[in-house]
């Protein structure tokens, strides 16, 4: 994706093997513990956020499902407004139970009951092995068959596990997404070139690396040329590359000035500096993914 002024707060992009489309920005929840979840996610809906990223692992799921809950009762939105995307760490001992793992979570995130669905489900990483994948995949797409979640995907996947999906016998390839590491300090080359050629959406996690490189001096000149924060910077960066970052705080200013994206753009002079910085997977500071089988 060139960059474009033409973004903004609404954008959003399509999606393969499914006719719905995914915001653009989202707003992860790594992290919010409850006390702060419905706060922070409430703040972010009002700020024009219509995304909210949570995990099983992250165990704020429910929490989640009551702010959207709350948002829509007190505002013209409705259900069909906000995008909610969960993931699925490990699989039960069954693919039956696993089935009945994903059942739950959309109970807690859609709390219309059996009118409720999620939006996008994710497996949440590849490390438990084949079979755990074989698993967790079937039941999701038993999941989406039966209208609980209207697209399924990956996260922390490589080239290599996604292909591995074909051995399935899956009705569904490729995934919608794969939600992977992604920042200037590691850009994932091959993977990003292979979901791009498949059409998968690149969701970037960690896309303000936890304000661990806001001194490093190249970001610091782009910073200071576009009169914006590090975290604006970066998440520009992502956009603009056409990847939906997912920017996670539970302070009110900051959750607000990572919305502020739009309006203004990144010249090709920063993009190339920004995209220089590329240390490949010495870059990630959670998990470069594996591209091996």
């Amino acid at each position: 994706m060139s960059p474009s002024t033409s973004l903004t707060l609404d954008s959003s992009l399509a999606l393969p093997t499914s006719p719905h489309k995914i915001p653009q920005l989202g707003f992860g929840v790594y992290q919010s513990p409850p006390s702060t979840c419905i706060t922070s996610c409430l703040t972010a809906l009002h700020a024009g956020y219509r995304h909210i990223d949570t995990a099983q692992y992250y165990a704020n799921e429910t929490q989640v499902g009551q702010a959207v809950s709350q948002f829509c009762q007190k505002s013209s939105h409705s259900r069909q407004d906000i995008y909610l995307t969960t993931k699925i760490l490990s699989p039960a001992d069954t693919e039956e139970a696993t089935y009945t793992k994903i059942v739950e979570s959309v109970r807690k995130l859609d709390t219309r009951g059996h009118e409720g669905y999620v939006d996008l489900f994710l497996i949440h990483s590849p490390n438990g092995g084949m079979e755990a994948r074989r698993m967790m995949w079937m039941a999701l797409e038993r999941a989406k068959k039966e209208g609980l979640v209207r697209a399924i995907g990956v996260s922390n996947y490589g080239v290599g596990h996604i292909e591995e999906i074909k051995s399935f016998g899956a009705a569904t390839f490729p995934p919608a997404v794969n939600q992977v590491e992604l920042h200037p300090w590691c850009q994932q080359e091959e993977c990003v070139r292979y979901c791009v050629k498949e059409g998968i959406v690149l969701e970037a996690y960690c896309p303000l690396v936890r304000n661990q490189r806001a001194e490093d001096p190249t970001l610091k000149r782009v910073v200071e040329r576009c009169g914006k924060s590090a975290g604006q910077v970066l998440l520009r960066w992502s956009l603009q590359k056409g990847w939906v970052p997912l920017p996670k705080s539970d302070t009110e200013s900051r959750i607000k000035a990572n919305a502020d994206l739009y309006g203004w753009e990144l010249g090709k002079e920063d993009m190339e500096a920004l995209d220089g910085l590329d240390q490949g997977a010495k870059g990630a500071i959670v998990q470069a993914v594996d591209n091996g089988s």
